[in-house]
């Protein structure tokens, strides 16, 4: 490493550091606020803009965020901006996040990030032109990922406003020949069966509670739960808990299956689902004793059986469902009791159809950006400490550098 290029500075003499203000989360407002883990509402103000936040206490101290336009934080953050004259504020956000701040988190009762101990923390700092093109490099594939996360977005509102406007509008192909009849779910087309969930079932089972650890030198097998799901397509790889392969091989149930749809049947994430298919989040794993798989038989599809619990309505009625009074809970005969409505299978097979061509590539873009993400993990501490050497690089530099 170059001593002109990179030099061990303790972090306040490049960086500025701020603590958030105490705002109520959950507001709305042009500007976004921040808290300790990424984004919680919106403010019709904003006191900072261009800079890097932190978790500050917490469960998500020592988290790192960047914020490129005007934000509002929250007092669980310290905003961080460069130094007039220190480089590029994208360069600091990826090397506060390759610093992995929580091992400098006090505090007895919860992890806690003061300024004084931030400030005392040294890192390897490349001089301006180098900061620039390594945070090209890293925010390259950032800008993929957010792209491409855009649109599984738009291909999810897609499959959400085709379901909507088939299954609970009843503006199917061909709906102007079909009469409405009462029943016990109101209007519906004729012909259509209101069934219950365990009537289109083949398999409804939960996980098992991992046991026997992982050894030092094999990452077993991921056991999925609740905190690993962010939405349709969108995993949290970073929060993964992994199984012995050997006792993975022993489970007689929780073995996910491509297009298995998962329901979170306790604790806070109560009534949280999702579909995992094509191999993502990975080609092997299963899930925790906190989470039931729903398989369906020959009277429905998964893709159907997925759309339908994630009904606002329907999720309600899951969370009503809570069985267990001293933790929130749900249970199979709950589950196997829950209202659905089965249409023709001619609308069923045709929203298969129509569906699947989307779905599959949300799936795929999923797997890219896991992918890209995996690759830029790898880059950045090589990046960073200098072990790649990006000066003979010719870089075209676009982004703005903080002054």
């Amino acid at each position: 490493m170059a001593a002109d290029i990179y030099q061990e500075k303790p972090l306040h003499e490049v960086l500025e550091f701020y603590n958030g203000k105490s705002v109520k989360p959950g507001g709305t407002g042009l500007y976004p606020i921040y808290g300790s883990n990424g984004i919680i509402g919106g403010s019709d103000d904003y006191k900072y803009e261009n800079a890097v936040i932190l978790g500050r206490v917490g469960a998500y101290c020592g988290s790192v965020a960047y914020c490129p336009t005007k934000f509002w934080a929250s007092d669980n953050t310290i905003v961080v901006t460069p130094k007039k004259g220190a480089g590029d504020v994208r360069y600091y956000y990826y090397l506060l996040t390759h610093l992995d701040l929580h091992r400098w988190a006090g505090g007895a009762a919860q992890p806690l990030l003061t300024q004084t101990v931030l400030k005392t923390v040294e890192a390897p700092i490349a001089e301006s032109d180098t900061q620039q093109k390594i945070a090209s490099i890293l925010s390259a594939y950032d800008d993929l990922i957010e792209n491409n996360l855009k649109r599984i977005k738009i291909l999810e509102e897609m499959a959400q406003m085709i379901y909507r406007e088939w299954f609970v509008n009843f503006r199917f192909p061909g709906y102007e020949k079909v009469k409405m009849v009462k029943s016990d779910m109101g209007m519906i087309p004729e012909g259509w069966e209101v069934k219950k969930v365990g009537d289109i079932l083949s398999t409804l089972e939960s996980g098992s509670r991992p046991r026997g650890g992982v050894d030092p030198n094999e990452r077993g097998v991921p056991s999925i739960g609740a905190e690993n799901i962010l939405g349709l397509g969108q995993y949290d790889y970073s929060k993964e808990k992994y199984i012995r392969k050997d006792f993975f091989l022993k489970m007689n149930r929780g073995h996910i299956k491509s297009g298995d749809v998962l329901l979170y049947k306790d604790g806070a994430k109560i009534g949280r689902k999702s579909l995992f298919r094509d191999g993502f989040p990975h080609e092997v794993c299963c899930i925790n004793e906190h989470v039931f798989i729903l398989r369906t038989n020959s009277l429905c599809t998964q893709n159907y059986l997925y759309f339908w619990l994630d009904q606002p309505e329907m999720t309600n009625k899951i969370i009503n469902l809570n069985a267990n009074a001293a933790q929130p809970g749900i249970n199979q005969a709950g589950v196997n009791g829950l209202p659905v409505l089965l249409p023709f299978k001619e609308s069923l097979d045709m929203f298969e159809e129509t569906s699947e061509p989307i779905l599959a590539e949300l799936f795929n873009l999923s797997k890219k950006n896991n992918l890209l993400r995996q690759t830029r993990d790898l880059l950045l501490p090589k990046l960073i400490s200098g072990e790649i050497d990006v000066e003979g690089l010719d870089i075209n530099i676009s982004h703005e550098v903080t002054k």
